[in-house]
């Protein structure tokens, strides 16, 4: 699960919807049974339980809803109020759907809900709400207030609520003096609480001892009281990125009582240094964006179980990650450092890493024996660092027999490292300075499916004869904002995308593409192209050939791809 998290948390996106994991409304077209007889104007009744009357402009509340109603979906609307009188004939409701209305909670009675006894979902997101509703009923169980303007909680919101497993309030007003200590006594069921996007100035204590899911990014706060997450046992997901938490408001136990903990985001803070205390059951520990200086292995002794590490963008220099700080992460899988002013790959890593994140830092060399510790890297990512290469050593990736995926694009190579491992299927080299290409370096590369090789400087001639012989699996070759004058020969027979885009490129010849029949998509805009500057058989022996763009050349260039190839039966079949 925590795997699923990190790659959501990597990739930025919204909070989960709220509530919709309790499959509130029943599917519209599942009932076989015929719709009642009476049923509000321009509604939908689909089926005797059920009343939709969705994105129907309504401003005023339906009057003839069958009282047999179960699920009444009211949402997408302009409704300002609620009349109790027509809530109250509507005692069999399960489902109260009114996100995205204007009610206000003057047009709210604090009575609204009281004889609604079976009501267990309840979604008013999206209104205008400057409180919350002071009495909801005992038997709810999903209940989403997100996105109105809600200041304060009473007692008997969501208090006394022995069934209640989802609250959402988030994008609301709400500070600490607007939740009361006992917003949720008797309530010892919640799994699920967002309170996200509001003015905490500190994590509320008296929070449900049950909650798995705990949401409090984008507040305000700089402290987390003494003993506000010891009953918390069962929570598996905290996040407190984007507040103001600093080193003193945290201590060794804030963390320390987290049994059950696997994921934990303090990422935009203002921490300058790794929180003690951390659960050994923690799986991924988002530190980014912070101010941390200094790594100290014994703040992570307790985290044994780590399996991802989010450093980037802290301020760790030359000296804040020093060898072996890393060390009790035995099971270590991914650590990113991301813009930390690094001089160097750190030393003494976990032996087990399989993804080294380092783009964007100062490393200028790449010793023998730099990723010696790592022998079981998949990814490795050295992007725009000071790499030249002079100083980097032919022996430096000897011992990355797993490699998959190299990273070397934004430094100042020169030419092609030596020593690539052979089991590599991604290799990124852009915008370096990579002025020649020659066989060598590529030799073994016969797993190789993608080669990045753009903004360089290269020429067609100063790529050697046989450079691409052994590429016997390239599918992707970017060979794009280079100098080349025409398109190389012998290319990869298994290339499927070629990039050669904002070069010198002026003639394409009748057997330019001979090398490559799988070729799929061929990039050529911004060259130097006219209309009869490609031969019309250049493109003959390309069945699959589906994407030409020659945009931005000095004249349009019209392409006529060659017809579909039917499939026929293979050979000996029927």
């Amino acid at each position: 699960m925590w795997l699923s998290l990190l790659l959501f948390l990597l990739l930025p996106g919204p909070l989960p919807v709220a509530g919709m994991e309790d499959a509130a409304f029943p599917h519209l077209g599942e009932s076989s049974q015929p719709p009642p007889r009476a049923c509000p104007p321009r509604c939908s009744c689909p089926r005797v339980d059920t009343v939709d009357c969705d994105g129907l402009d309504l401003r005023v509340f339906p009057d003839n809803i069958t009282r047999a109603a179960q699920h009444l979906s009211l949402q997408n609307n302009q409704l300002q109020e609620l009349p109790y009188n027509e809530l109250s004939r509507l005692s069999g409701l399960r489902t109260l759907n009114l996100h995205n209305n204007l009610i206000s909670s003057e047009g709210l009675p604090d009575e609204a809900f009281e004889s609604l006894t079976q009501l267990q979902h309840i979604y008013v997101a999206h209104n205008k709400l400057s409180v919350a509703p002071q009495f909801l009923p005992r038997s709810l169980r999903v209940a989403d207030l997100a996105a109105n303007q809600v200041m304060e909680i009473f007692p008997l919101t969501f208090g006394e609520k022995p069934a209640l497993r989802s609250v959402y309030l988030h994008n609301n007003q709400l500070s600490n003096a607007g939740l009361p200590p006992d917003a949720f006594r008797g309530s010892e069921a919640v799994t699920t609480l967002s309170l996200s996007n509001n003015r905490f100035s500190y994590l509320p204590p008296s929070l449900p001892p049950s909650l798995e899911r705990l949401h409090l990014q984008n507040n305000l706060i700089s402290k987390v009281p003494r003993g506000a997450l010891s009953r918390q046992t069962q929570l598996r997901e905290l996040y407190l990125q984007h507040n103001q938490l600093t080193d003193s408001g945290l201590d060794a136990t804030t963390f320390s009582k987290l049994h059950s903990l696997e994921y934990l985001d303090l990422s935009h803070n203002q921490l300058t240094t790794v929180p003690a205390g951390l659960p050994r059951t923690l799986a991924i520990l988002h530190l980014g964006r912070n101010r941390i200086r200094q790594v100290e292995a014994a703040r992570l002794h307790g985290a044994r179980g780590l399996r991802y590490l989010l450093l980037q963008h802290n301020q760790l220099g030359t000296s804040g990650l020093p060898a072996g700080a890393l060390r009790p992460l035995r099971g270590l899988h991914t650590l990113h450092l991301y813009g930390n002013g690094l001089d160097r790959v750190p030393l003494a890593l976990p032996r087990r890493l399989r993804a080294l994140v380092l783009p964007h830092n100062h490393v200028a060399t790449l010793g023998a024996r730099d990723l010696a510790a790592t022998p079981g890297l998949m990814e490795l990512n050295l992007a725009y660092n000071r790499l030249t290469s002079a100083r980097v050593h032919h022996r430096a990736f000897r011992r990355l027999r797993t490699l998959r995926s190299l990273d070397l694009a934004g430094n100042q190579l020169t030419r092609l490292p030596m020593g690539l491992p052979t089991g590599l299927h991604t290799l990124r080299l852009q915008r370096n300075q990579l002025r020649m290409l020659e066989p060598e370096p590529l030799t073994g590369l016969d797993q190789l499916q993608e080669l990045s090789l753009a903004h360089n400087r290269l020429r067609v001639g100063d790529i050697g004869p046989g450079t691409w012989h052994e590429l016997q699996a390239l599918q992707m070759l970017d060979l794009s904002h280079n100098e080349l004058s025409f398109v190389p020969p012998d290319l990869p027979e298994a290339l499927e995308e070629l990039h050669l885009e904002g070069n010198r490129i002026g003639h394409v010849g009748p057997e330019a593409f001979l090398s490559t029949p799988r070729l799929r998509a061929l990039f050529l805009r911004a060259n130097r192209l006219h209309m009869t500057s490609i031969a019309a058989e250049a493109f003959l022996g390309l069945p699959n050939l589906r994407v030409v763009d020659t945009a931005g050349n000095p004249e349009q260039v019209l392409i006529q791809l060659p017809p579909t190839t039917p499939r026929g039966p293979r050979a000996g079949g029927p």
